[in-house]
């Protein structure tokens, strides 16, 4: 336990932490009480009526005890054996400046971008002092092998909507590589209608970098998210969460570009970064027998200095076996 406990504060007073993940689906109010299951994610700001910065992401996970064999599960942090979810996710992400009707890059904006993403996670429970501790080792690519111009052009023809342009000047091809690392702490309890949690996140890597603390208040009737098998999975689970996070940007390649590939023809300057954000998630959530419903809404603050706060939507479907 030593040397998890030194592995954590090294993460921790880290000058850069890490960013880049739109997704996380760790953190307890995304909680499902099963061992086995099949989750899609998807988020865009069309549910804010924008078409800006972090305009879509999809993320389809799996979540069962054989992934526990899978070779990078090895590199994961387990601190708690016996009660641990094992998962493999595929994501992809997609940013665009704040007009896609221009061929031209448009400076002091956000660069074209998307990331393709294979995600290996665990997730450890100690039921007893109501605790959760998650890793992720992220995998993948940013550029133009992600597929972005592809997709969001794919998806305003059927939608019918504007072609995008401005795609030809994205964020060149890079390697995307990030490890995070969750811990959460139930604060206090009431029955199974109100909870309060606090978190604290650590990412690291060639994509982006950040370090978080944050809390979640969830309302409602539903299970405690500290406890894996719940045999009363028949009973309805019905609540409303909001969960509150400062983040501290160490480094964000979907703005700044790649580490390691610097012929991007576009990126944005250290010195534009914002380093400070706050980020804020409200949804609602009904689950029953093996089926998980949510609806969600995420706002942020300006992630660079010309930018504006952001907000997007997004929808979740989950079923358990």
């Amino acid at each position: 336990m030593t040397g998890f406990k030194s592995l954590i504060l090294w993460l921790v007073i880290l000058p850069s932490s890490v960013f880049s993940q739109a997704i996380d689906n760790t953190l307890c109010y995304k909680a499902i009480g099963s061992k086995d299951y099949i989750r899609l994610n998807y988020e865009n700001d069309f549910f804010s009526a924008t078409d800006i910065y972090y305009t879509q992401g999809i993320n389809l996970e799996w979540v069962s005890p054989v992934i526990k064999r899978f070779p990078l599960v090895k590199l994961l942090i387990v601190p708690f054996k016996t009660n641990t979810q094992y998962g493999i996710a595929i994501e992809h992400a997609g940013y665009t400046p704040t007009c896609i009707s221009h061929d031209e890059v448009l400076l002091n904006d956000r660069p074209f971008t998307a990331t393709l993403q294979l995600k290996t996670f665990s997730i450890s429970i100690d039921t007893i002092s109501k605790r959760r501790f998650s890793s992720t080792l992220s995998t993948g690519v940013i550029g133009q092998a992600a597929g972005g111009m592809e997709m969001q052009t794919s998806i305003h023809r059927w939608l019918h909507n504007i072609t995008p342009h401005g795609w030809p000047n994205q964020i060149h091809n890079d390697l995307a590589l990030n490890y995070q690392v969750d811990y959460e702490q139930q604060l206090i309890r009431a029955g199974k209608v109100f909870s309060l949690d606090g978190d604290a996140i650590a990412r690291i890597g060639t994509l982006s970098d950040k370090i978080s603390a944050g809390g979640t208040v969830m309302v409602g009737y539903f299970e405690s998210p500290y406890g894996l098998g719940n045999k009363n999975r028949k009973k309805v689970n019905v609540y409303l969460y909001d969960h509150f996070q400062a983040d501290a940007i160490g480094y964000d390649a979907t703005m700044q570009g790649g580490l390691f590939n610097h012929t991007s023809p576009y990126t944005l300057p250290e010195s534009a970064i914002n380093w400070f954000v706050i980020e804020n998630r409200a949804g609602f959530v009904i689950s029953w027998q093996n089926i998980y419903l949510e609806y969600f809404r995420t706002q942020i603050t300006r992630e660079f200095s010309r930018g504006r706060p952001h907000e997007w939507g997004g929808v979740q479907v989950a079923v358990g076996f």
